[in-house]
């Protein structure tokens, strides 16, 4: 969260709740983290953009995994890094160096808090769901159409080096996390940073999304793995997923139809396998016909899979995720005549 100048402590790192050697090994604690900044130059618009990269910046140490992104992170501190004393507190002091290392032009101060007490978790997490809902308004009524230039991704190439994201207005970022103001924003602050804006260039396919520059463009960052794909297609050449994905759609043979799942579900989907083991499946880079990683806001977007039928082909959706998206999906599904 971006704070005046007189609210920021620079350095400053509070752990409120258990710390590591208060848990026990094998069990499952809350979290929260809460970086606080403040700059000069700095904006909110800003903010999503140093979120996102706190995945990046735990998962580089040591024994440390991070996965996910806004309220569905997991973070697992393995038996060897506590071993060496890793500590909750120590998340702090990665945040704190990495934020200015990278953003020393736009962050002056930066302090985090770390919550692992459920109480205060549990009230963070409305505050938090409510910054995401606004941020996800700010794209408004923008659609691909509106504009001449769609943003890249690479930020997940550690993880994944042949993937890239195409953000487009209507179709954000798998992760959930980067919608494509997100990335203009991310582009305005490091012009050599992981989003870039791309040219759509010549039209290749309206209906299922593809552009002749589009393709170039993944075919040089995807180190020549892929040469095409379709924005608004699961079937025919899909885009690629890292294993950040909030959600992932899937092909209902038997109903032709199109399933979705979201991370925190853990029960079996109607295609006999489970998030884990579709997230295996989808994930690393790979095109993979039937299936592909989404962000809840694209479940939607009147973009939802258009090339292959859109809203009326959703089939199953987990309960949780479907009480999620339903006011915004209520109103793309009467935009469409079909409520």
């Amino acid at each position: 969260r971006m704070k005046p100048m007189d609210q920021v402590e620079d350095g400053r790192i509070e752990v409120i709740g258990p710390e590591v050697d208060q848990m026990k090994e094998g069990e499952a604690y809350p979290l929260a983290i809460t970086v606080e900044v403040a700059g000069r130059d700095f904006q909110e618009d800003f903010e999503s953009v140093l979120e996102r990269r706190i995945h990046e910046f735990i998962s580089c140490a040591h024994g440390i995994f991070h996965m996910g992104q806004r309220s569905i992170i997991w973070v697992r501190i393995s038996k060897e890094a506590a071993a060496k004393g890793f500590k909750v507190k120590h998340f702090g002091d990665i945040l704190v160096a990495k934020m200015h290392d990278e953003f020393s032009r736009i962050v002056d101060r930066v302090q985090v808090k770390i919550y692992t007490d459920q109480e205060k978790v549990e009230e963070l997490l409305e505050t938090a769901k409510k910054v995401y809902s606004h941020r996800d308004d700010k794209i408004g009524n923008t659609t691909d159409e509106d504009v001449e230039d769609y943003y890249s991704c690479t930020l997940c190439q550690s993880f994944a080096p042949n993937h890239v994201c195409i953000v487009t207005p209507q179709r954000l970022g798998l992760c959930g996390a980067y919608t494509w103001l997100d990335c203009k924003a991310s582009f305005q602050i490091n012009e050599h940073g992981p989003n870039e804006p791309v040219k759509k260039g010549e039209v290749i396919d309206p209906l299922k999304g593809q552009w002749k520059n589009i393709n170039d463009y993944i075919d040089v960052k995807s180190n020549g793995n892929l040469k095409r794909f379709n924005a608004y297609s699961i079937m025919e050449e899909p885009m690629t997923s890292c294993g950040c994905f909030e959600c992932i759609a899937a092909v209902v043979p038997e109903a032709n139809g199109v399933m979705i799942v979201d991370r925190d579900f853990t029960g079996m989907t109607p295609i006999g396998m489970t998030f884990s083991t579709l997230a295996g499946q989808v994930g690393g880079g790979q095109q993979i016909p039937g299936f592909t990683g989404i962000g809840k806001m694209y479940v939607s977007s009147q973009k939802f899979i258009s090339g292959e039928g859109g809203h009326k082909r959703i089939v199953w959706m987990s309960k949780q995720l479907k009480e999620e998206v339903a006011e915004r999906l209520k109103a793309a599904l009467a935009k469409e005549g079909c409520p």
